[in-house]
C-alpha cells in the first residue's frame, strides 16, 4: 500500500513522504491568512507547528492503520494536504476526510478532484464502507465541494471541532459505497450527481 496514489488530469494525490515537510511548511507559512480560519487548533493552548514532526506522526498513523495522509498536487506541484483519518474497521468500517489547499491553487478543481479520488480509494483500495466530511457553516467553498460531489447531508453538529481557537459548529456529510457503485469521480465527471443531496436545508 506504500504506492497509494491516484490522478485525474493534472490533479493527483499520493501518500505523504518525509521530504514533503519542507514544501508543506512553506505553503502553510505563506497561507496563514487564508488557512487560519479553518485550521484545527488545540483547546489546551497553541502548539508550534513543525511539519517534520507532523509528517512523522501522520506516517505512524498510516502504519498503525488509523489514517492515510495524502499530498495533493497540481501539475506535479504541491498544492495542499488531504488526510483520511479516524479509520475504524469492523462493524463501522468508516473514516473522515479533512484537507487544506493553498490559496494560489484555489479554483483549479484541486479540492473536489482530490476528495473524489480519495473517497474512491477509501471504498476500492481500503475497503471502507462510509466516508464522512464535516464542514463549518461559514466555509462556503468546502460546502460547494460536497455539493458538487453529491455527499449526502447528514446533520448539524454543534461545537464539534476546535477550529481557529474555539469550538465550532459543523455540518456533516457522508457517502457509503452503495451510494456510488460507479465511483465518486466517475459519477461527478459524467454529470450524474443527484441534485440537492449535498445541500444544507434552509431551516
Amino acid at each position: 500500500m506504500d504506492t497509494l496514489e491516484s490522478s485525474h488530469g493534472a490533479v493527483s494525490i499520493r501518500l505523504i513522504r518525509s521530504k514533503d515537510a519542507r514544501d508543506l511548511q512553506e505553503e502553510l507559512a505563506t497561507n496563514r491568512r487564508w488557512l487560519s480560519p479553518w485550521e484545527a487548533t488545540n483547546p489546551d493552548g497553541a502548539v508550534p507547528l513543525d511539519m517534520r514532526i507532523s509528517v512523522r506522526r501522520l506516517l505512524q498513523q498510516y502504519r498503525d492503520g488509523s489514517g492515510v495522509p495524502f499530498v495533493m498536487e497540481l501539475g506535479g506541484e504541491v498544492a495542499g494536504q488531504l488526510n483520511v483519518w479516524g479509520i475504524a474497521r469492523g462493524s463501522l468500517s468508516t473514516a473522515t476526510i479533512g484537507y487544506w489547499v493553498s490559496e494560489r491553487f484555489a479554483g483549479h478543481g484541486v479540492t473536489p478532484t482530490s476528495v473524489a479520488l480519495a473517497t474512491d480509494m477509501c471504498f476500492e483500495r481500503l475497503r471502507l464502507h462510509r466516508v464522512e466530511i464535516c464542514i463549518r457553516p461559514e466555509n462556503k467553498p468546502s460546502l460547494r465541494v460536497v455539493e458538487k460531489l453529491g455527499f449526502r447531508y447528514e446533520g448539524y453538529r454543534p461545537k464539534y471541532i476546535h477550529i481557529d481557537g474555539a469550538w465550532r459548529d459543523h455540518h456533516a456529510f457522508a457517502l457509503t459505497r452503495e451510494d456510488v457503485p460507479q465511483g465518486v469521480l466517475r459519477r461527478w465527471t459524467s454529470g450524474n450527481v443527484p441534485t440537492g443531496v449535498g445541500s444544507v436545508p434552509s431551516a
